[in-house]
């Protein structure tokens, strides 16, 4: 099991899950819907530095920090005990953010690639999460992308080699979630900050997802 280790340590600087199938979309947003969401979800004079409509604890907000050294950039390394997601950056800096983690043993620590990425994505429950959630049921054929969707506006996707583990580390609409254990296997952002850290995570970079000792 990848187990917690103190890899990153915090400057003073600040900056300004469900599941889903890739296969069963009936349509995709268009530009301007993509748009249209992104402006509903991103606080009015957005700071990620400070902006907080969500009441979430102030240490949960985007923070440059520094890194550990030998820490490669590019990759994402998520501490599910402080509830924090790292993506490390060049030059011995890491952009962390608050998040969520999956409620009770649906949590899975290991080492992923992330090897898709879409911005407003559909959502499709698996059997299980029906079986445990039976209000799942109506969106066993996916339900389409926006603002309510449990995705929310982006999703990075994780697999193990070319398996995809159904594991996302993506935006949600519960953003009070954040902090806690909440989501039915995923990691969980606020929209606004996946937002942020979605263009800068590459295809075939690598999440480690580090125990909830």
């Amino acid at each position: 099991m990848l187990t917690r280790r103190h890899f990153i340590s915090t400057s003073a600087a600040l900056f300004s899950a469900p599941l889903a199938s890739p296969v069963l979309a009936k349509s995709w947003p268009t530009n301007s819907e993509k748009a249209a969401w992104d402006a509903q979800v991103t606080p009015v004079g957005y700071d990620p530095a400070t902006s907080n409509p969500w009441g979430l604890q102030s240490r949960f907000l985007p923070q440059r920090v520094a890194a550990n050294d030998g820490l490669i950039p590019g990759d994402i390394h998520v501490d599910a005990v402080a509830r924090y997601l790292y993506h490390i950056e060049d030059g011995g800096t890491a952009m962390r953010y608050g998040v969520a983690i999956a409620r009770g043993n649906l949590y899975e620590p290991g080492t992923y690639t992330i090897r898709r990425k879409v911005e407003w994505p559909h959502w499709t429950p698996t059997a299980s999460m029906i079986e445990r959630n039976p209000e799942y049921a109506q969106w066993a054929d996916g339900q389409e992308p926006g603002p309510r969707n449990p995705l929310g506006s982006r999703a990075l996707y994780l697999f193990v080699g070319n398996r995809d583990t159904y594991l996302r580390i993506h935006g949600s609409p519960q953003a009070r979630s954040i902090g806690g254990r909440a989501s039915s296997g995923c990691v969980r952002m606020v929209m606004a900050h996946i937002n942020d850290l979605y263009p800068n995570v590459q295809i075939g970079s690598t999440a480690y997802l580090y125990a909830a000792e």
